[in-house]
C-alpha cells in the first residue's frame, strides 16, 4: 500500500466538502461558471478592507534588509503589542504581547495548541455539529476528540457536557459563531461552562482548557455579539486568524491569545513557541504580520453577507426549509426531509452544490456557503424548490 492506512481513511472521512468542491469543478466545465449555483465552499470572496492594500503597498514600497528573515518564533513582538490591545478589548482581561503568539492561521494555532497540551489518550471535547478538521487536528497529537451534541437551536447542551468530561478529559474546543450554524454562545452559558470546567480541574487534580476558534468573530448578524471568552475561565484560550474578518484566508496568518492570569501560563506559552517551531510553522509570515499590526481597527464589509443572509432565508423559506437562522459566520444549515446525501443528490440535479450534514457529524442537514454573489442565490431559488418538492414527493 503507497500511503498510510490511518491516511486513507481520513482521506475517506474528509471528503465531503472536498467531493463536493470536486463536483463543482466538473459541472462549471460542463454547463458553465454562470449555470452552477456552488455554496459548497466557505472561501471569503467579499474584498479586503481598503487598507490593506494601501499597507501592503507601503510595506513593499519601504522593503529593508532583513524584512524576509526569521524572526521569534512566536512572532515580531511589536505585531503582538498591537493584538494584545484590541484582544484585551474584545475578551476583557488585560493581556499584553508576551500572552500573543503568531501562527499559521487558525489550523496552526489549534495544531500548536494540542500539540502543546495533548498527551496520548488525552481527550478533547468537540460540540456537535464541528468543523470536520477537528478530528484531525486533535489525532495529530495523540489526542482522541468526544463528540458531545448541543441542543435543538445548536447551542451549549450544559448537562451533556458536564457528563462527558472525565479524568481523561484535556480541552473543551468550542467554536463561535459556530461552522455551520452559525450560532453565538452566550455569556451565561460560557461562564457556566468555565465553572463546570474548573470545578472538573478541581476534581480530577488537573487543568481542563476551554479552547475558542473564534474566525468568524467579526462577522455577526442582528447585532449580535460574541461575548469575551476569558471571562469564563483563567484556563481559557483563543485561536483566531485574519482569513475571514479580513478575507486573508490564503496569506495563512493567525494566532493565539492565553488568558494572563492562568496558573499555568509560562509552561503553557513555552510549549506553544516550541510547538510552531517544531512543527515545521517555524514562524507565520513575516509579511502579513506586519500588514496586520497596522490593520486591527478595520475588518471586511459585513453587510454584504448581511445582505446575502436576507435573500437566502428567503429563498429557503419560499422552498419550505426549516432552519434556524444563523447570529454569524456565512453559512445557513437547514434540516432536509430525506437523507442528507440523498438531497444533496437532488440539488445537483438542479445544478446546485451542497455539502451534506454529516460532513459535519449531523447527518439531516446540509450546509450552505453563501460567500457568493447575490444573483447566484436569486437564480437558485427555483431549484430549491423543486429538489424539496422532489424530496417530499
Amino acid at each position: 500500500m503507497a500511503i498510510a492506512k490511518k491516511m486513507r481513511s481520513f482521506a475517506e472521512k474528509s471528503s465531503w466538502i472536498r467531493k463536493m468542491f470536486e463536483e463543482g469543478a466538473k459541472m462549471k466545465a460542463e454547463f458553465g461558471d454562470e449555470n452552477v449555483f456552488d455554496f459548497s465552499i466557505g472561501n471569503p470572496d467579499v474584498p479586503p478592507p481598503e487598507k490593506f492594500s494601501t499597507v501592503l503597498q507601503e510595506l513593499v514600497s519601504n522593503d529593508k534588509p532583513g524584512s524576509h528573515g526569521y524572526m521569534p518564533n512566536g512572532g515580531y513582538p511589536y505585531v503582538r503589542e498591537a493584538l494584545a490591545d484590541r484582544l484585551s478589548r474584545d475578551q476583557e482581561v488585560s493581556l499584553d504581547q508576551g500572552d500573543v503568539l503568531m501562527t499559521c492561521g487558525a489550523a496552526g494555532a489549534l495544531n500548536v495548541t494540542f500539540k502543546a497540551l495533548l498527551d496520548p489518550g488525552d481527550e478533547v471535547i468537540v460540540l456537535c455539529p464541528f468543523f470536520v478538521d477537528y478530528h484531525f487536528y486533535v489525532d495529530n497529537h495523540g489526542g482522541v476528540v468526544k463528540v458531545v451534541p448541543t441542543d435543538a437551536h445548536f447551542n451549549l447542551d450544559l448537562q451533556a457536557l458536564e457528563e462527558a468530561i472525565t479524568d481523561k478529559t484535556k480541552a473543551v474546543l468550542i467554536n463561535s459563531p459556530n461552522n455551520p450554524t452559525g450560532q453565538i454562545y452566550s455569556a451565561e452559558a460560557l461562564a457556566s461552562l468555565g465553572k463546570m470546567l474548573d470545578a472538573a480541574s478541581d476534581k480530577f487534580c488537573t487543568s481542563i482548557y476551554l479552547i475558542s476558534d473564534e474566525p468568524y468573530r467579526n462577522i455577526v448578524y442582528d447585532n449580535y455579539e460574541v461575548p469575551a471568552l476569558m471571562t469564563a475561565t483563567t484556563n481559557s484560550i483563543v485561536v483566531s486568524s485574519y482569513s475571514k474578518e479580513l478575507s486573508l484566508p490564503g496569506e495563512r496568518i493567525g494566532y493565539i491569545a492565553v488568558h494572563p492570569d492562568m496558573a499555568e501560563k509560562q509552561d503553557v506559552l513555552n510549549a506553544m513557541t516550541l510547538a510552531n517551531r517544531i512543527l515545521g510553522f517555524i514562524n507565520a509570515p513575516a509579511l502579513m504580520q506586519r500588514a496586520v499590526a497596522q490593520l486591527q481597527d478595520v475588518s471586511v464589509d459585513s453587510s454584504i453577507y448581511a445582505a446575502r443572509l436576507e435573500v437566502f432565508c428567503k429563498v429557503l423559506d419560499d422552498a419550505g426549509f426549516e432552519y434556524e437562522r444563523p447570529k454569524g459566520a456565512f453559512y445557513l444549515f437547514p434540516k432536509v426531509p430525506i437523507d442528507d446525501v440523498e438531497f444533496c443528490s437532488l440539488l445537483q440535479d438542479e445544478k446546485i452544490l451542497a455539502v451534506p450534514g454529516r460532513g459535519f457529524g449531523m447527518p439531516g442537514y446540509i450546509r450552505l456557503a453563501f460567500c457568493v454573489d447575490e444573483e447566484i442565490i436569486k437564480k437558485a431559488a427555483e431549484g430549491f424548490k423543486r429538489a424539496m418538492a422532489a424530496a417530499k414527493k
